[in-house]
Formats: C-alpha cells, sequence, structure tokens
C-alpha cells in the first residue's frame, strides 16, 4: 500500500496514512506480540481503550450517540437491531443503564432501528425496517412522532444540520436493494434516492416535518451503491458518505468515504480504494475549534478495528490507529465536551456487535502528534 499519495489524476482525496484494526483496553495491559506488529502496519499507533463493556450478545448493536443528562453523567445510547430497542450506557464507565424499547415496553416501538443522532433533548432514530425517522423526548424516551414513511425504503444513517433556530436538516441515507436476500445494488439511475433530506421545525415538545428531496451521484465515480454512515461540517460545506461496497478497478469490491456538498452534489473526490482494507463503517467528525479538527472513520476488520483520521480543513491524511481489543466496529461517536472521566472527550465505538469501548481523545491526539487545540495542552 503507497501511503499518504496524491491521486490528482483523479481527482481523488489524500490517501490515508495506513490502514490496520487494533484493539487494547487498558494502558496497563502487555504490550503487543510479535504476531500484532508482523500484522499490522508499523506506522498505525496503538491507543488503549480505556474501557470495554460487558458483552450484551445477541442484540446485533450498531450505531451510537452521546447525550448530557441532567443528573451531570453523560448517557450513551445504541441501537440493538435484532433485539429491537436502544440501550442506554454510561458514557465515563461503560454501564448498562436501561433499555428502551422491546417487547416489555409497550410504549415504545421500534423496528430494527439503526442510525442515531441527537440534538438538544431529542433522539432521532431511523428504523429500517418501519421505514421511517422517529423523533423522542429525553430522558424519558417520550415519543413525539414519526415522519419519513412516504418516502423512505430502507433507511440506516442519520446526520442533522441546525440551519436556523429550531430549523433542522436532517440527511438519512437509504440503502434500498433487490434481489431475494436483498443482495443486489439498484441500477445507476436509482442511485439518485440514496440520501433522502427533510425538514424538520421544532416548537417546544411538537414539530413539523417536509421532504425537501432525495440526491445521490448517477455516474461511476461518485455514485452510492452501499451507504450507511453520514455526518457532516457546515463550515466546509461537506458531507462525508460511506459507501461500503463498489466495484474495485482490481475486480474485487472495494469501499471508501465520498465527499459531498450539504447541497447533495458529488464533488469529484473519494478516498482511495486502498484506504480501507475491508468496509468503511462509521464517519464522525471531531471538532477541535470552529475550524480546526479531524475525521474519523471507521475500517471494519475482524482482528482490530483500524481508526483513520483526515484533517478537517483538507481532508489529508493525519494518521491511523487501533486499539488493543476493539474490533468489527460498525458506529462510531465523538464526544469531545468535557465528562468526569474524559476531561478532553471521548470517542466511542462498537466492538464485535454487543460491546462498546472508549478512548480517550487526549490519548490519540498526543499518540497521532495531532493540533494543539485537540491535545487538552492547551
Amino acid at each position: 500500500m503507497t501511503l499518504c499519495r496524491f491521486l490528482a489524476a483523479t481527482g481523488a482525496l489524500l490517501a490515508l496514512a495506513g490502514c490496520a484494526t487494533g484493539l487494547q483496553r487498558n494502558s496497563d495491559m502487555a504490550p503487543e506480540s510479535d504476531v500484532d506488529t508482523a500484522i499490522f502496519p508499523v506506522d498505525e499507533r496503538v491507543v488503549p481503550e480505556r474501557y470495554i463493556s460487558p458483552a450484551h450478545p445477541g442484540l446485533q448493536l450498531d450505531s451510537l450517540a452521546t447525550w448530557p443528562a441532567p443528573d451531570g453523567r453523560t448517557w450513551l445510547i445504541a441501537s440493538a437491531k435484532t433485539a429491537h430497542t436502544l440501550m442506554v450506557f454510561d458514557a465515563d464507565t461503560g454501564d448498562w443503564l436501561q433499555t428502551v424499547g422491546g417487547k416489555e415496553d409497550a410504549a415504545r416501538t421500534f423496528k430494527r432501528p439503526n442510525g442515531l443522532a441527537v440534538h438538544g433533548d431529542h433522539l432521532f432514530v431511523a428504523e429500517r425496517d418501519n421505514h421511517r425517522v422517529q423523533m423522542l423526548a429525553l430522558p424519558d424516551f417520550a415519543l413525539l412522532g414519526t415522519f419519513g414513511e412516504d418516502q423512505l425504503r430502507s433507511p440506516y444513517g442519520l446526520w442533522i444540520n441546525e440551519v436556523s433556530p429550531g430549523g433542522l436538516d436532517v440527511y438519512v441515507t437509504d440503502s434500498f436493494m433487490y434481489g431475494k436476500r436483498f443482495e443486489i445494488v439498484p441500477p445507476l439511475e436509482e442511485l439518485d434516492q440514496r440520501v433522502r433530506r427533510f425538514h424538520v421545525e421544532l416548537d417546544g415538545e411538537n414539530f413539523t416535518a417536509g421532504y425537501l428531496g432525495s440526491f445521490g451521484d448517477t455516474a461511476e465515480p461518485g455514485a452510492l451503491r452501499v451507504v450507511e454512515s453520514i455526518a457532516g461540517d457546515p463550515a466546509f460545506d461537506r458531507l462525508m458518505i460511506a459507501d461500503e461496497r463498489f466495484p474495485g478497478s482490481t475486480g474485487r469490491d472495494a469501499s471508501t468515504l465520498r465527499e459531498y456538498t450539504l447541497a447533495g452534489t458529488f464533488t469529484g473526490l473519494s478516498l482511495p480504494e486502498d484506504t480501507f482494507a475491508t468496509e468503511a463503517e462509521g464517519v464522525a467528525l471531531w471538532a477541535c475549534s470552529p475550524d480546526t479538527g479531524y475525521w474519523v472513520a471507521v475500517d471494519q476488520r475482524e482482528t482490530r478495528t483500524a481508526f483513520h483520521l483526515f484533517k478537517r480543513s483538507d481532508l489529508t491524511p493525519a494518521g491511523s490507529f487501533r486499539g488493543l481489543t476493539t474490533a468489527m466496529s460498525d458506529g462510531i461517536a465523538v464526544h469531545a465536551a468535557s465528562t468526569a472521566a474524559f476531561p478532553h472527550g471521548a470517542l466511542f465505538a462498537m466492538h464485535n456487535d454487543e460491546s462498546v469501548s472508549a478512548f480517550d481523545l487526549a490519548d490519540i491526539a498526543r499518540s497521532l502528534e495531532l493540533a494543539a487545540e485537540c491535545t487538552g495542552s492547551r
């Protein structure tokens, strides 16, 4: 793999500096074995996890969102797809706090919840098999209503952009597929429906929602084939969308992130095919100041997840790291605000679809020698 190269001829983004997976738990754990150093790139850093929660097998945990609770704790909310519930953890410790939805919770019903997003005291939940987005009021998870039933076919990821006081643009990836096993990607002419946008106006506990249309390039370079994770950066008019599987130049499936504007136009920029060894999964923005920070992208590996970082300003590679234990990660959440256990914030990730893991942002920043705004040394 050639690292940090610029593919100017194809209009691609800078190549990622290293692709690998990682697993770590506590700072006092034993160093990596010789086998580890033989498997993973030598320039990929190791950042130990601060914790990995006890396992909750069989729930298929997927996406994550955080919310600062009134009692001073920070909640880490996870979607549990096969259990049709939400799991709530203490973000500082990984302790399980409560389960929302499921057979024992008649007031709240989900059908394969996936993408999550929090705005203020509102939680947005994309339900793949109910073909809608639910809005809930925190901390009680009271149902405020739903939207998107008439447009969404197979919603997965969510990102919210506040465009005015109480006015939100909600972006929802719609990864509908064809075939008996839903494994056939739609033809190019239908891929202009891969992201749907809604406008929500909040008025206390009431809201109205309107459909703004869909987008997605229908030409080969920018088409979104298999989509889930999406995140945006209004300061740079940028959406980063994970295209998990597309036909690569070598004849094998490849995976990448593609850059779109907030209006839904493909910019011509995608990460090179060799950026991700497996599927590109979670993507999140780590904003260290109004215009500095990093994009964090998941390389979902069975051995250990790799987390690739790119500079917020120009998307150049800023390094890669792995933990000691975290593997097969789907969703991630960057919580840049201070918490009791993480004064400089934390990165949360899924581990093997059954646990949540936490990395200290200050540990990541120091290990990768990131900007001073992100290190906690200001």
